[in-house]
């Protein structure tokens, strides 16, 4: 694993609950130049990075993630952030692939569930902050949402949260064939063919959300 974040208590707090975790970290990075090439000299199995970083402090994280997976097409990575950034977020899931991850900061203070995510990311699934969704479908908000019901915005919801479907099931209290149904009409509704493919329909799903 390959950490990049240039705030050092933050950096080694990461570094402390990973390896805590069973993780083992190849490499820190505390500069935006330092990144790219820890990550092409460890190919670790998964990059966890902030997204700003120095010296200029605006994408310096992503741009070196979006680098290495040039390179190292099936490179998982969790991208970290202080707030939600639509630009980053529709950039690092636009560029295909799987294994995406996007997440607020606070989310690591919550310890499950953002090793949970990493887990997630590191297996090539997605993982993505539901403070991030939820930002992405409300800036959207034009036409084809607005024809969801209030149940198809919640399945939607939690398939851009990278949840499968046993597990929207589960928290929405539903049976499989009623998931199955609020999924169908979702893609339905927003013009995408319905797949089963667990990060390239939340991809699909994001890159609409995501259009100008």
């Amino acid at each position: 694993m390959v950490i990049a974040e240039d705030n050092a208590l933050l950096r080694e707090g990461l570094v402390l609950l990973l390896t805590s975790a069973g993780h083992e970290v190849a490499a820190v990075a505390a500069t935006g130049p330092e990144v790219l090439p820890a990550l092409l000299e460890h190919r670790p199995d998964v990059a966890v990075l902030d997204v700003r970083m120095p010296p200029g402090f605006r994408d310096e994280g992503l741009r070196a993630a979006l680098a290495a997976r040039e390179r190292l097409p099936e490179l998982p990575v969790l991208v970290l952030s202080q707030y939600v950034e639509e630009t980053y977020a529709a950039e690092l899931l636009g560029a295909g692939a799987s294994g995406v991850g996007y997440l607020l900061k606070d989310r690591v203070g919550r310890v499950d569930e953002f090793l949970d995510a990493l887990e997630r990311v590191a297996a090539g699934g997605t993982a993505l902050d539901p403070e991030v969704v939820t930002e992405l479908l409300t800036r959207r908000g034009t036409d084809p949402l607005d024809s969801l019901t209030p149940r198809e915005r919640e399945a939607l919801h939690l398939m851009a949260e990278g949840r499968d479907n046993a597990t929207i099931g589960a928290l929405m209290s539903i049976s499989d064939r009623a998931v199955s149904k609020h999924i169908g009409n979702v893609f339905l509704k927003l013009g995408l063919p319905p797949s089963d493919s667990g990060h390239r329909r939340v991809l699909a799903v994001l890159a609409y959300l995501n259009k100008g």
